[in-house]
């Protein structure tokens, strides 16, 4: 049976209004049109709903039935209508994102901070895991934005921007002689304790492969975990950390940190903020793009 929702929804409104001429007034239409619409579902239905009298209309047993289910599926709908509004409006809705520690960290800390202020209402969920995973999560739906190292062309995403990235070596004060003159690569790695992250973690990755390409290969002092780890280990005068420049600023100025100027260039990267293609964005993500995008790093 295919009954046109309109239907129900005169219904739905004659029965709480108590009569066809009140219903009538609410929906702006005639009390005519309202009768028609009423005896057209009757008769789709097979059956009478309503008893009519000059005080107005009551419901028939059947049509006391038909209006208990009519009336939790209206304001369903009502309800449903009304979270629709809320999540365009931002005032409901969640954000999720994946990324990796070393993005989360520093570079996306701000953003999430900014828009979180913008809007309270929006359950922000993060997920600190490595690009393989986030890639899989994209392309099944799972999250909404993903911070990734991608390296070439992946069909299934589309790249709304990017963040640079620029690794370098610093020292604490027991090494600080190592900032006075300009040191090879190769007399760094030969003679002074190297800290690196992980093996496995795409900055550690990326860094071994920059001293492949000058034929050089490290032996570690310390593998550690987090960016954080590496600061404080050549703060302590514990060898020389290979960091993300971005990391250091403050420690920098403040003359905790002091960066080993290299002869060698050590090539910038990117990350890369991707979303799966041709996905429609809810309200909350394109917020978020919109606020990147706006206030780039």
């Amino acid at each position: 049976m295919n009954i046109n929702y309109e239907l129900y929804k005169i219904f739905y409104i004659t029965v709480k209004a108590g009569s066809m001429s009140n219903a009538a007034k609410e929906l702006f239409t005639s009390q005519s049109a309202v009768s028609q619409s009423i005896k057209l579902l009757e008769s789709k239905l097979g059956g009478q709903l309503f008893h009519r009298s000059a005080q107005g209309v009551s419901l028939t047993s059947e049509g006391k039935i038909l209006f208990q289910y009519v009336e939790q599926s209206y304001e369903l709908l009502q309800a449903a209508e009304r979270k629709f509004v809320e999540l365009k409006n931002l005032d409901a809705g969640e954000l999720r994102i994946a990324v990796s520690t070393t993005a989360c960290s520093n570079f996306l800390m701000q953003y999430l901070e900014t828009y979180s202020l913008s809007y309270p209402n929006i359950e922000i969920y993060i997920k600190d895991q490595s690009t393989n995973t986030t890639i899989k999560q994209l392309e099944s739906g799972e999250i909404d934005i993903g911070i990734i190292n991608l390296n070439g062309k992946q069909d299934s995403l589309t790249v709304i921007g990017k963040i640079e990235i620029q690794d370098c070596f610093v020292v604490g004060e027991r090494f600080k002689e190592l900032c006075e003159i300009e040191i090879s690569l190769t007399e760094l790695v030969a003679n002074y304790p190297i800290n690196l992250l992980q093996k496995g973690l795409n900055t550690r990755n990326y860094i071994e492969s920059v001293l492949a390409s000058y034929q050089l290969k490290v032996t570690p002092k310390a593998e550690l975990s987090t960016m954080e780890l590496l600061i404080e280990f050549a703060k302590k005068g514990l060898g020389v950390s290979c960091v993300i420049k971005d990391f250091i600023y403050k420690d920098v100025d403040q003359k905790e940190l002091f960066v080993v100027p290299i002869k060698e260039e050590i090539p910038k990267r990117y990350l890369s903020i991707a979303i799966k293609k041709n996905l429609p964005l809810t309200s909350a993500a394109q917020k978020f793009i919109e606020l990147f995008q706006s206030c780039p790093i």
